[in-house]
């Protein structure tokens, strides 16, 4: 197993990633589009999620292909950046073809952001304008850490961040992942700097410090910013996983229930009533699948360790702001 050359989601062939960021407001929109509308599902395991248009991506559903997805910081307000990338979409003449009308599908998912130390006294909602910005900004190449929907994440006791990660699997398959890390739980193994990750790190990418030590006591790996700030609400892990495998809906479906596995290995607690976490999972159909049943059993491992280290590498790639309230990574233990 190796990274793709960028070791990025835009390891998969076709897919762009925008960023847009109001760093006065420490907030931010990321978009992911492809060159081509594609398929996609999606799965929900948190508590508390705030999404947009996901219900279209129901195996039994009509529309099959889409042609983007956004994650926002905002919560609720947040939203509302998927209406400025569909405005970008529909002035390409891309969506959706109802008559002479077309229609672009953008679902979206939101991460709670607005308890960061950021000026939140805005008269206007800023949102579709972050969504616009970041569907110009899409390229193969994009920044993580405090970039996009991860410019004003928050995890327990450190600073959040906006991740990526890819993987090519020995069939020739590339995988790549896309994540807002903002969890109620912690991605470090308690108060040391080793992430809970690390058995999943490739080629050093997040500070390569190993595993923690063992055995971890109970409570020190079930803080929650509950424990660190009394604020139990600011919370959920976004992400998309992708991949050049031809897969049906109902396939990536399975592949988004796969991929939340990623999230449990690099936050601990995960999937909590708090937590909005949402997966979902795009396949671009370029390389077929060989056997239905194995294939997509190494893809769903895949996705799931690829997540894991996107994860940790967005919270590694932090950098700190004024007024943040937890201390980023790279602040509290060094480079």
């Amino acid at each position: 197993m190796k990274t793709g050359p960028l070791n990025l989601i835009t390891d998969v062939a076709g897919l762009r990633v925008g960023n847009a960021e109001d760093h006065h407001i420490k907030t931010g929109s990321t978009v992911l589009v492809g060159d081509r509308p594609f398929r996609a599902s999606f799965d929900v395991m948190g508590g508390s999620p705030g999404t947009r248009e996901t219900e279209l991506l129901a195996p039994d559903k009509l529309v099959e292909d889409i042609d983007a997805i956004v994650l926002s910081g905002g919560s609720a307000f947040g939203l509302d950046a998927a209406s400025g990338v569909s405005d970008g979409l529909r002035a390409m003449g891309r969506g959706f073809p109802v008559a002479d009308v077309t229609v672009p599908i953008v679902p979206s998912a939101i991460l709670f952001d607005l308890i960061n130390g950021g000026d939140k006294g805005w008269a206007n909602n800023p949102y579709r304008a972050l969504g616009r910005r970041a569907l110009d900004n899409a390229r193969t190449s994009f920044e993580i850490g405090t970039a996009g929907a991860g410019t004003g994440a928050l995890t327990a006791n450190l600073k959040g961040g906006l991740g990526s990660a890819s993987m090519v699997l020995r069939t020739g398959h590339t995988v790549g992942t896309l994540v807002g890390a903002n969890g109620t739980g912690t991605v470090t193994a308690g108060e040391r700097a080793n992430f809970w990750a690390a058995p999943y790190e490739m080629d050093a990418e997040f500070g390569g410090l190993g595993t923690w030590p063992h055995p971890i006591p109970f409570l020190e790996s079930s803080l929650t910013k509950r424990d660190y700030a009394n604020n139990p609400i600011a919370n959920t892990t976004i992400a998309i996983v992708a991949t050049d495998a031809d897969l049906t809906k109902a396939q990536l479906k399975r592949l988004a229930v796969a991929a939340q596995d990623g999230i449990a290995r690099a936050v601990n607690p995960a999937h909590a009533l708090v937590d909005g976490d949402i997966v979902f999972a795009v396949s671009t159909g370029t390389r077929p699948v060989a056997d239905p049943i194995v294939d997509i059993i190494h893809l769903g491992h895949a996705v799931a360790v690829c997540l894991a280290r996107a994860i940790a590498r967005g919270i590694y790639a932090a950098r700190p702001a004024p007024n943040d309230p937890v201390p980023a990574w790279v602040e509290k233990y060094g480079s």
